[in-house]
């Protein structure tokens, strides 16, 4: 979701014309500066970000003195990971309009992102002195403090926000935060508990009450809030690897390795859930899958030398002791006098009968006077654990967690994640249509194939060819830019063409390359150019639907009623297919469209006509799939979504998975 100040603009109508109008439409600069802004919003909306920089790019270089470009196109780079310049390009636009709060915000968010809390904390302060009851201000503005270790002025805005939402949850979690730095523990936990009575279902406050039971070494409360945490969060891997610290002092070592087990599933490259894991594995025999463990963890460290030590153990159990005497040598390089390295490298050469090198080491232990218990691997301590930064080499066999354990911060914003928020646990496949980009399909080896566009590609060139697809293709620069010329080129040879068969085929081609690049509204006027010459153009009908479709789904997030709209979209589909009645990519784009008017029955219908000519149609029988979920006809859904699996689209399996 936008801010709301975004959001305001994106409502301006697009109009119906296309971007390089004819010559004789006479369009004034002011026309085509807006229509650029509306496309580059657009495309902004489907999250071609780059796509959409080139439309904002064409709006600054012709009118460099608006605000609306350097914003919208600070938003994209923004989405781009472009903080440097997306906070330039705000700056930009601050110094032409300074009374949009929403640009301070973004450079807000942009500063945070670039670690510069003073910066950020002026922003927020100009945000709200144009809009002083934004809560979302306030709280990044303190969690801006808490960043600076500004706690007493954090405390402050805190105490500020309680007077106005007394309510809120989140205040008195931030406070407790703000105490835990202060080291009030025992304040921190009324704050924390203030929070839970709010709003139990926090599973970051819950969070936070585990990490001071943790720190307090209070096992069974930590496990218990942990416990509740990942009730309400089951996807966050650190939540397991805290539950696993818990488990294991408490002696539940079953617990905890599979605790190890799922927060690697859900973020296998976590560090201390391969290397704590590596130890119990140890602990419990399994040697080999605990030097898998730690030469994951080597790959990532190279010089971690306890990670190093606790291999050489591993390979020296399992019956390589060169491998290990190799690990054990570097360590000992590293640490001479750690005596239990010494030990277990003489114990290898022994092994391999290099009798004088291990006397070497041998010797080194009897003159430093080494207990003679020494070279035993004594077993996992859960009195002792050490932070992943602590290098002691004493310390190879403790348990590591990590040196902060600090709930994340939570900045709050509407650029946050996705551009809108329209997607759903359970979202349709989208429609297919005709393009110039041949997209990777996700479905197998299948390849969309239609007689009447195989019969078109067969009188173009190579560079023309048509390609049918239900995967929008995100450009990037260079494409976008060759689009951009191409789109010229045909303006140009259009006004030019000697007749109107050669005008119509080159209307077509610049219909195509505006629905790539996301120009709706310019395709839907070429082919509704196209269409009062030949109403026969299945094509023509066929794209056209496609294109007012994803205009509905803009205009919709932007809350205009569509209804008027979407009937346009099925009429043009209706007749697409009276003169292509054996596509299966018609009936189900149409299905498509009977769903966004909620009649599922005449969507299932259509979906099933397109399997019947294709039943090779993943994407029919996963979207029939869903419709029949709809109609609460559930064992019929499954057997769609199965044989949508079976076809290449896995995700039906994770639908079937959640259906049970």
């Amino acid at each position: 979701m936008m801010k709301k100040d975004f959001q305001t603009r994106l409502l301006v109508g697009m109009l119906r014309l296309s971007i390089f109008c004819f010559p004789f439409l006479g369009a004034s600069a002011q026309y085509k500066t807006d229509r650029l802004l509306t496309v580059g919003r657009s495309a902004l909306y489907f999250e071609d970000y780059v796509l959409s920089i080139q439309y904002f790019n064409q709006v600054i270089s012709l009118r460099p003195y608006l605000y609306e470009p350097w914003y919208y196109r600070a938003i994209a780079k923004y989405y781009l990971d472009d903080y440097s310049g997306a906070t330039a390009d705000c700056t930009s636009a601050i110094g032409r309009n300074p009374y949009v709060t929403g640009i301070y915000e973004l450079r807000g968010l942009c500063y945070i992102q670039q670690e510069k809390f003073a910066e950020a904390i002026a922003d927020y302060n100009e945000a709200l002195r144009h809009e002083p009851e934004n809560i979302s201000f306030w709280n990044n503005r303190t969690l801006c403090r808490i960043q600076q270790k500004d706690y007493p002025a954090a405390m402050a805005d805190l105490d500020s926000m309680e007077q106005k939402w007394s309510s809120n949850a989140r205040i008195y979690a931030m406070k407790a935060e703000v105490l835990l730095h202060e080291k009030d523990t025992a304040q921190a936990i009324v704050e924390l508990d203030r929070s839970t009575a709010i709003d139990p279902y926090n599973f970051r406050t819950w969070t936070q009450h585990a990490i001071i039971s943790l720190e307090r070494q209070q096992w069974e409360d930590g496990e218990k809030f942990l416990d509740k945490a990942i009730h309400l969060s089951p996807h966050s891997s650190d939540l397991y690897i805290n539950r696993a610290l818990a488990r294991f002092n408490r002696n539940n070592l079953r617990g905890a390795m599979a605790d190890y087990d799922t927060a690697l599933d859900l973020n296998p490259q976590n560090f201390l859930g391969h290397y704590n894991r590596g130890l119990l594995r140890a602990q419990v025999g399994d040697d080999n899958r605990a030097i898998e463990d730690f030469n994951f963890v080597l790959q990532q460290e190279p010089d971690n030398m306890m990670a190093l030590f606790n291999r050489a153990l591993l390979l020296e159990n399992t019956g390589n002791p060169r491998a290990a005497i190799d690990d054990y040598s570097k360590v000992i390089e590293e640490y001479p006098n750690f005596w239990t390295g010494l030990h277990q490298r003489a114990a290898c050469y022994r092994k391999l009968g290099m009798t004088r090198q291990a006397e070497l080491d041998e010797f080194r232990i009897l003159k430093a006077q080494l207990d003679k218990r020494l070279g035993r691997q004594p077993r996992l301590s859960r009195k002792h654990m050490r932070k992943r930064s602590d290098e002691d080499i004493e310390k190879y066999n403790q348990i590591a967690v990590a040196d902060e354990q600090e709930s994340q911060q939570e900045y709050q914003s509407e650029y946050r994640g996705r551009v809108q928020n329209r997607r759903v646990s359970m979202d349709y496949q989208p429609m297919y249509a005709v393009s110039t980009e041949q997209t990777v399909n996700p479905v197998g080896n299948y390849i969309a194939y239609d007689r009447s566009i195989d019969s078109l590609n067969n009188a173009l060139p190579d560079g023309d060819k048509l390609y049918i697809t239900n995967r929008h293709t995100t450009l990037d620069e260079r494409q976008t830019q060759n689009y951009f010329v191409r789109i010229d080129t045909l303006s140009t040879a259009i006004s030019q063409a000697p007749g109107i068969s050669q005008r119509l085929a080159l209307l077509l081609k610049r219909a195509v390359a505006y629905s790539v690049t996301q120009n709706y509204e310019g395709a839907i006027d070429d082919l509704t150019t196209i269409l009062q010459a030949d109403s026969c153009s299945a094509i023509a009908w066929w794209l056209r639907a496609v294109c007012q479709s994803r205009l509905n789904t803009y205009h919709s997030a932007q809350g205009t009623d569509v209804r008027m709209l979407t009937a346009n979209v099925l009429s043009d589909m209706s007749e697409a297919i009276k003169h292509d009645n054996d596509n299966p990519y018609l009936y189900y784009n149409r299905a498509n469209a009977y769903i966004q008017r909620n009649d599922v029955s005449h969507a299932i219908a259509d979906y099933s006509r397109a399997i019947a000519i294709d039943p090779h149609l993943a994407a029919a029988y996963y979207n029939r799939g869903i419709a029949l979920l709809q109609q609460k006809r559930d064992q019929e859904a499954v057997a769609d979504l199965s044989k949508a699996g079976e076809l290449g689209l896995y995700d039906a399996y994770s639908l079937i998975k959640n259906k049970k």
